[in-house]
C-alpha cells in the first residue's frame, strides 16, 4: 500500500481550476451514475468542541473509491492547531483491498470543499462581483476564497470572526495572496449587507445571518452546517431566495441549513428545491435575474472525496 503525506499532497495538489472540474465533476456524477454513498457517520465529542465524520462513495466507472476519516475539534485555535484534521484510504473497487493511504491530515477535505463553494458560485452568484463577505476567518475561509477567484474577479473583502489576532492573520494574508482589499467588520451585519457574495465557514449552532440583512442580488454559500445541531443561516433566507440549492437533498434535510427550515415550517421540500448537480449536468447558470438572491446548502459529499482523493492519487503517481 502506498502512503503519502500530507507534505507531498500539498506539494501536488492545489487550488486551481482543474480541481474545480474535479469536484464539479462529483456533483454531476451523483445525477447521472449509480453513485453508492451511503450516510455519514459522525462521532461527537462534546467536551471538547469536537466531532468525527467517516465519509466514503463508490463512483461506477473508478477502479477505486475513497473512505475518508475527518475532524474538526473547534476550539484548537487556542491550543495554536488547525481546527481540522483527518486522512483518506483509497481501496480497490474490483478486490477490496487498500492500494493508498493519504494521510493528508484533512488539507484535501478543505480543497474539495472550497472547490464546491466555487462550483456553486460559478453557476448561481451574478457575474459582476465587487465585495465578497466571509463569516469566520479560518482556513477554510481561506480556500474558499482562494477557490472563488478562480471563478468570479472581486475586488474587496469583508470578513468578521472571534478573535482580532485571527482576524489580522487572516486580512494580512488574503491581502497578499490575492491582492485585494480587505476590510474587518465589526459583525456579521455589516458583512452581509455590504457583500455581494457571502459565505459562511462557522461552527455555529444559531444563525449567524438574518434575512433581513440579505440583500437583492446577494449569493450565499453555507458550509458550515455539516452536524444535526448545526445552523448558520436564519431560515427566513431560504424562504426568500429566488434559488436554493443542497449538495445533497437527503443530507441537507438531516444535517444542513435545510434541517432548521422543515422543522420550522419555513419551506417544504416541494418548493422547487434542487440539486447542484442538477445544475451543473445543464452546464448553464441558475441565477435568472441579477437581483436574485441564491442560496447554496454545501455539507459536504462522499462522492467529493472519492473524486479529490482518486486525482491526488493520479497526480502523486503519475510521474513514478
Amino acid at each position: 500500500m502506498l502512503i503519502f503525506t500530507e507534505e507531498e499532497i500539498r506539494k501536488y495538489v492545489q487550488i486551481n481550476d482543474e480541481v474545480i472540474q474535479e469536484v464539479e465533476g462529483a456533483f454531476t456524477d451523483l445525477q447521472s451514475k449509480n453513485v453508492q454513498m451511503p450516510p455519514i457517520m459522525r462521532v461527537d465529542i462534546p467536551e471538547n468542541n469536537g466531532e468525527v465524520d467517516v465519509k466514503t462513495a463508490y463512483i461506477p466507472g473508478h477502479e477505486m473509491f475513497a473512505l475518508k476519516v475527518s475532524s474538526g475539534f473547534f476550539n484548537n485555535y487556542k491550543l495554536g492547531l488547525p481546527s481540522t484534521g483527518g486522512l483518506m484510504f483509497l481501496i480497490n473497487a474490483l478486490n477490496g483491498q487498500p492500494e493508498a493511504l493519504l494521510y493528508d491530515n484533512g488539507y484535501l477535505t478543505d480543497i474539495r470543499t472550497a472547490a464546491a463553494g466555487a462550483v456553486a458560485a460559478k453557476y448561481m452568484a451574478k457575474e459582476k462581483v465587487h465585495t465578497v463577505g466571509v463569516i469566520g476567518a479560518g482556513a477554510q475561509a481561506r480556500y474558499q476564497l482562494m477557490a472563488l477567484r478562480e471563478v468570479r474577479h472581486f475586488k474587496e473583502i469583508n470578513v468578521c470572526g472571534r478573535t482580532k489576532k485571527r482576524l489580522l492573520e487572516f486580512k494580512h494574508e488574503m491581502e497578499e495572496k490575492l491582492q485585494v482589499k480587505v476590510t474587518i467588520k465589526e459583525n456579521a451585519k455589516s458583512v452581509v449587507k455590504n457583500s455581494d457574495i457571502v459565505i459562511t465557514t462557522t461552527p455555529a449552532t444559531e444563525p449567524v445571518i438574518q434575512s433581513e440583512w440579505v440583500q437583492p442580488g446577494t449569493h450565499i454559500t453555507a458550509m458550515g452546517s455539516d452536524a444535526e445541531h448545526k445552523q448558520e443561516l436564519d431560515p427566513e433566507i431560504l424562504r426568500k431566495a429566488n434559488l436554493y440549492v443542497c449538495d445533497v437533498i437527503s443530507q441537507c434535510e438531516v444535517l444542513g441549513e435545510l434541517r432548521s427550515a422543515l422543522e420550522q415550517n419555513i419551506v417544504e421540500k416541494t418548493d422547487g428545491i434542487v440539486e447542484l448537480g442538477e445544475i451543473t449536468s445543464q452546464k448553464e447558470m441558475a441565477r435568472k435575474k441579477v437581483d436574485d438572491i441564491t442560496v447554496a446548502d454545501l455539507t459536504g459529499t462522499g462522492a467529493q472525496d472519492t473524486r479529490i482523493a482518486l486525482y491526488a492519487y493520479k497526480k502523486l503517481t503519475e510521474e513514478k
